[in-house]
């Protein structure tokens, strides 16, 4: 059974209404949700625990903007995550890569990541230049497929890799969410019976997502309220500052950021 303090509960379900809201109009909120639950249990039972409740939240988010997705954009993308989810399948397996590895692996990816979000206008201009070269194009699919498939398997923790490129892609913000929405219904369906295997995901885990299903609907009418009130140019800075935030929590310890989030509830 996983059993929580009263402390550790509140940030379970913090997570749980952070995940609705990113899922369903503020998907920069989501990358918050990988610490947060990483400072409640360990890795890699944070990661098979997060992984149901992100499904339902996917699900809500894609069914509301249903009608905005890019799948000209998804269709090229998803293969490539999907091989990517195989070879964290297999990073798994190895001895080395234990609670540590993974919260600092994935740290390091993310840092990297929002330095690469200060060049999105280059990245922008490598895709759609003016010469129309596919090579380009598939460059940037490969290594942005692949890293997803391997952060989103090892931590649930693709959320700023997806939010990188679509910056890039310069879509509208509708069209922006939706895309993001159905890329990770899909990437994370396919991620269940990996980490099912892995004992990621058990019959006690599922138990302690159902908890937090209340906390999870009402983060996804406050991502539908917030969205709408949101302008394409401040949605996103607000995605560029949120994934800063992100990869900068990774880096402490989870006593650190455990410590931190109780101090907000005394």
């Amino acid at each position: 059974m996983i059993e929580l303090s009263a402390g550790g509960w509140i940030l379970a379900c913090v997570c749980g209404l952070v995940v609705g809201m990113s899922k369903c109009g503020l998907p920069g909120l989501g990358s918050l949700a990988v610490p947060i639950m990483a400072s409640v249990l360990p890795a890699k039972t944070a990661t098979g625990a997060l992984l149901p409740v992100l499904i339902a939240g996917d699900m809500a988010g894609a069914a509301y903007f249903k009608r905005h997705a890019n799948w000209r954009l998804l269709f090229k993308l998803l293969p490539i995550a999907v091989a990517g989810i195989w070879l964290g399948y297999i990073l798994l397996g190895q001895s080395w890569m234990n609670d540590l590895a993974i919260r600092y692996t994935t740290a390091v990816i993310v840092l990297v990541l929002v330095v690469m979000n200060m060049f999105k206008g280059a990245l922008h201009a490598f895709v759609a230049g003016s010469d129309g070269s596919a090579w380009k194009m598939w460059t940037m699919v490969v290594f942005f497929g692949l890293l997803a498939g391997v952060t989103t398997m090892l931590a649930n923790a693709a959320g700023p890799v997806a939010l990188v490129y679509l910056l890039a892609m310069r879509l509208p913000k509708d069209e922006f969410i939706g895309t993001n929405a159905w890329f990770f219904v899909i990437l994370n369906w396919i991620k269940v019976p990996f980490m099912v295997a892995r004992d990621m995901i058990t019959g006690d885990s599922l138990l302690f997502n159902l908890k937090l299903l209340p906390a999870l609907l009402v983060g996804c009418l406050l991502g539908i309220v917030f969205s709408k009130r949101m302008s394409n140019q401040r949605f996103k800075l607000y995605v560029e500052i949120l994934t800063v935030i992100a990869a900068l929590l990774l880096f402490f310890p989870p006593g650190a950021v455990t410590g931190f989030f109780r101090q907000l509830f005394q």
